[in-house]
Order: structure tokens, then sequence, then C-alpha cells
């Protein structure tokens, strides 16, 4: 059997989704946690991996199982073996020709800035601290020169592994809430760094640094070294990621409601 999960984490403690040989990942976590309650090794498929500290509200991903559980024993059974930063939302049966990874068509970022002049405590790794005041609507405007298909070699990191730049944003906004702005994302697909770049060039805007304009005139280079500064992770959050219709996945955006 197939078998799909919703996952929420708080990314401050792993170094990244991806399983790495000497650092905690997000990914180790859930397969030891899935593995238990299968009681057979379990390998699982993500939607996207994501970095060092960043978080999600809602990482989806498939595995398969010959082990016969209920879709309660498993989002209950894995969380009693996960650590608190971890958590199952969901889980259901799906297709065989269900893939978490490859049959996503679009995938959905939160940035989250915390825009006061002294530094931040309880939001120190879930926010993005930024001491200069922000201006959201210059921001805002900037944003709109990214929406629809571009090739976002600016934009991405160097060390980018995709085959092609071109990926097509289908929403952009920037709103404010008192002292905190978010950055609101979707596209097809997204390249490597490709939201904190973005964010790092819209903060470079709304603090007056930059004309509204530079966030076209990076994209339109194409190069990395002429782009603005990577946003740090903290303030990352992978929200939603959307599939065709036909797979009807449990899935509810909650990043509104954390904040």
């Amino acid at each position: 059997m197939r078998i799909a999960l919703g996952v929420e984490y708080d990314g401050s403690a792993f170094c990244g989704w991806q399983y790495q040989e000497h650092s905690p990942s997000v990914q180790e976590s859930v397969e030891k946690a899935l593995s238990s309650v299968a009681d057979h090794p379990v390998r699982v498929v993500c939607a996207g991996r994501t970095d060092t500290g960043v978080h999600a509200t809602e990482q989806v991903i498939h595995f398969d199982s010959e082990a016969e559980r209920s879709m309660r024993s498993w989002v209950y059974g894995a969380n009693a073996n996960l650590p608190k930063e971890v958590v199952i939302l969901w889980a259901t049966p799906i297709s065989d020709d269900f893939h978490a990874r490859f049959g996503a068509i679009r995938r959905r970022y939160r940035y989250v800035i915390y825009s006061r002049n002294v530094r931040p405590t309880f939001l120190a790794r879930r926010t993005a601290w930024n001491y200069r005041p922000l201006d959201e609507n210059r921001m805002a405007e900037a944003s709109q020169f990214l929406l629809g298909e571009h090739d976002f070699s600016s934009y991405r990191a160097i060390g980018c592994q995709a085959k092609s730049p071109v990926r097509t944003i289908h929403q952009l906004d920037v709103s404010r809430k008192h002292e905190l702005i978010f950055i609101d994302i979707e596209a097809n697909a997204f390249l490597h760094h490709m939201v904190r770049n973005i964010a790092g060039v819209l903060m470079a805007i709304g603090a007056g640094e930059r004309p509204v304009e530079w966030a076209n005139e990076v994209l339109e280079h194409r190069d990395r070294t002429l782009g603005g500064v990577t946003a740090a992770p903290s303030g990352l959050y992978l929200t939603r990621v959307t599939y065709p219709d036909q797979f009807d996945l449990p899935q509810t955006d909650i990043s509104a409601a954390i904040w």
C-alpha cells in the first residue's frame, strides 16, 4: 500500500529535511518513527527538501508498506515516536501513481519578517529579524515584476543543480500584521534559495536602499552575483503543496492560523 502523509515541523533543530550522516534531519526522525509503527524499515519521499533551519506547516510525503495499519495508527503511532519539533498531521491511502515530489503541480511558501529595531527573543528561530524600518507597500510593488514565467538565474543559489532556471510564479503577495511582514509566494516549483533570495531583494527595497525597479533589474541580469543577499532560513515556511484533484488529499493551509 502507498500512503501519503502531511508533516509539520520546526526546522530549528535540524540540518534540513534530507538525511545527513552526521547531523539530525527531519527525514531521519520521520523514517525512524514510521519504521517503528510498520515494524520494518520505511523510506519516505517528500514534496520538497527544505534547508537547515527552514520550517513546514504542511510538508507532503509518501511511502510504501505491506504492514496492515489503520490511518489513525500511522498518525498517532508515528507521533508517539517523534521529537516534539515534528508531527504527522494526517495520513491517507493513495494510488500507486501518486508521487509526493514529481506529482506536485504547485508549491507555496511563506516568509516571515520581524521588522523592529531590536532583535526578537521568542521568535528568534521562527522569523527573520530585520532592524531597518520596512515599507511593505514598496515591497509589494516590487514583487509584481516577478510574477509569471521567467529565468530566475539571479534568484537562485550559485550551486543550484536544477537543469533549468525557468520557473512560473503564480502568486506573490506582501502584507503586514503589526511588526510582522509576510511574503506569500506560490509557484510551479522553486530553485535552491529562490524564496530567500527574493526576500533579500524585497527587504533591501522596503528599507529604501534600492529602487522598486531593482527587483526587475536583478531578474534581467540573470546573474546571481548581481542580486541581493540571501535572507535567513529561520523565516521560511513550506505551507502547501498542490496536487491534481484526483488525489483528493486532506490538506489544510494552517499558516494563517499560526501567524
